[in-house]
């Protein structure tokens, strides 16, 4: 395969999305079996809408991997014990690194530029966590001494956050442990005075813990709490090697590699028209060794050169990452 980081335009995309096709149905047999069973001819498939969009709970129940590779590591998606929790296989890590850096350089900037911090409980009580591969990542190319994780010693954030106050400072964090951590400082009557060198990037996520919003009022809390305007989204998931991200108004752009088509929530295989709402079907070139066409249970509309994420669809399974519902 070719390098997918060199993609520019749509036709190049379309290009290596069908050589992708072709190639994950010949060596992944899980989905070679789903595109048989729906009686589709590979050969005939020569547009993004024709490809077959394996659905994403298949990676609860099968090992979606290349039959010509072999690894030991793998993602788990978080959730209760009483799930049967997907599980995503990485053949090499090196493509999961490059999407990471790639991703955030192109919407963020150089993750060398700036200091990390982490308040994700959830995700560092639980093991095989992408997104806390993808942070730790971040924070190993920062470099940074003052980067590091918090669970719920929130006066210890506090603090460090003021101290850094003059600094680039990325803190990534789940949305009901930014919530908790907002209403520690209004407790204690703690005011976080920065200057506009704080970016917050929430990544989803209320778990049970707080009452579900909607994410533009979430977006609101968080820029009058934090005193920023720069509260940025990521969306991404375990059975994903790519994030796309949002600088505001909960509207998500894709690296070069992937695309967001929404499908007809009652018929899979026909595709909304941009601004109407349907089910988030993901190409994400990145997925080489597993499946990079999949068919998600969040809902969304494409608008221009963006699309929003407006919650999930009725009767789905709750996941660690769930988005907020619309």
């Amino acid at each position: 395969m070719e390098n997918i980081f060199d993609i520019k335009t749509e036709h190049d995309f379309l290009a290596a999305s069908l050589r992708t096709f072709r190639c994950q149905y010949d060596n992944i047999e899980v989905y070679r079996k789903f595109v048989d069973y729906l009686k589709i001819n590979p050969e005939e498939v020569r547009s993004l809408d024709k490809i077959p969009f394996l659905p994403i709970e298949m990676f609860k129940n099968h090992q979606i991997l290349d039959k010509n590779v072999s690894t030991d590591l793998f993602f788990q998606s978080s959730g209760t014990t009483q799930m049967n929790l997907s599980k995503h296989f990485i053949a090499d890590e090196n493509i999961y690194k490059e999407s990471i850096y790639k991703s955030f350089e192109q919407f963020i900037g150089k993750p060398e530029d700036f200091i990390f911090l982490g308040l994700l409980p959830s995700y560092l009580e639980k093991q095989n966590s992408s997104l806390i591969y993808m942070v730790d990542f971040l924070m190993k190319k920062s470099g940074k001494s003052e980067n590091g994780y918090f669970l719920y010693n929130h006066e210890d954030l506090f603090k460090l956050l003021n101290d850094l106050k003059d600094k680039k400072v990325i803190l990534f964090g789940v949305s009901f442990a930014l919530l908790d951590f907002l209403d520690f400082c209004n407790s204690n009557s703690q005011t976080l005075r920065f200057s506009n060198t704080l970016t917050v990037i929430e990544t989803g996520g209320m778990k049970g813990r707080k009452e579900e919003m909607t994410k533009d009022e979430l977006l609101v809390i968080l820029q009058e709490g934090f005193k920023t305007d720069k509260i940025y989204s990521e969306y991404s998931m375990t059975e994903l090697l790519s994030q796309a991200y949002s600088l505001g108004q909960n509207e998500y752009q894709c690296p070069n590699w992937m695309r967001i088509l929404i499908r007809n929530v009652e018929d899979p295989f026909s595709y909304e028209k941009d601004g109407k709402t349907g089910a988030i079907n993901i190409i994400d070139l990145a997925n080489i060794h597993s499946c990079s066409f999949i068919a998600t249970q969040d809902l969304g509309k494409i608008v221009g050169d963006k699309f929003q994420v407006l919650g999930r669809i009725d009767h789905s399974d709750i996941r660690g990452c769930s988005l907020l519902v619309s």
